[in-house]
């Protein structure tokens, strides 16, 4: 099994020491590279070949967020999880917006990075619920009681999604728009992570959505339709 190549970008050599003393004895994760900044960061990508790019947002130079919006451009296979010693709701709201795969407080413990990084290296997103509430009270919430409020809203055509999943399918999307991670709900249902990620890539095609945030703001509007009516 090829181990997932890591590279760290943090401007405190204590902070890049401990990722890589914390990670250092898995045998499926290989810690290919560090970086103090964003800069040298961009550089290491073509030479080091990382799979995961833990990013810290303050940084000299150009930060973890400035970074991100050009690695995602040039890089977009690698995984990005950036690192922030805050829960800060502009600092989750643009790495959203810069295509973060993932955000993580610098607190983290170690059960939990190792679940991040085997999460988006498979193509999930890992936001905690502390970042997940966050973005679903910006993003979610706001538009369903804009469209809500609109007086031209007209009601779907087609039938709900609510309608439309299984049994177990619901609960997961409920599970969703509550925030709770892949991890999270194959713990709560006793399931493995893969078989969240196909039910949920099910959702979203009967949902006809792209991304799991289109998915919850659908679910969230006509859950609200529904108890309405």
């Amino acid at each position: 099994m090829t181990p997932i190549r890591i590279l760290v970008a943090d401007d405190h050599s204590v902070v890049r020491k401990g990722v890589r003393t914390l990670l250092e004895d898995e045998t499926d994760i290989e810690i290919v590279g560090e970086a103090p900044d964003g800069d040298e960061a961009i550089d290491l990508i073509p030479v080091v070949k990382p799979d995961v790019l833990f990013l810290d947002i303050t940084m000299p130079r150009m930060s973890g967020i400035e970074a991100l919006q050009i690695i995602t451009k040039q890089y977009p296979k690698v995984r990005i999880l950036m690192f922030s010693m805050h829960n800060n709701k502009d600092y989750i709201l643009k790495s959203v917006e810069y295509g973060a795969a993932g955000y993580l407080q610098k607190d983290t413990d170690r059960e939990e990075i190792l679940r991040a990084v085997r999460a988006v290296v498979v193509g999930e997103l890992y936001y905690p619920p502390s970042a997940s509430t966050v973005i679903i009270r910006h993003w979610v919430l706001p538009d369903v009681a804009s469209r809500k409020e609109d007086i031209n809203y007209a009601p779907r055509k087609t039938s709900s999604i609510w309608n439309k999943v299984s049994s177990r399918e619901a609960q997961i999307l409920t599970c969703l728009t509550e925030g709770m991670s892949s991890q999270e709900i194959a713990k709560k249902f006793e399931i493995s992570t893969n078989t969240v990620a196909n039910q949920r890539a099910s959702i979203l095609r009967k949902a006809g959505v792209k991304n799991t945030v289109e998915l919850i703001r659908l679910a969230l509007d006509e859950k609200g339709g529904r108890l309405k009516n």
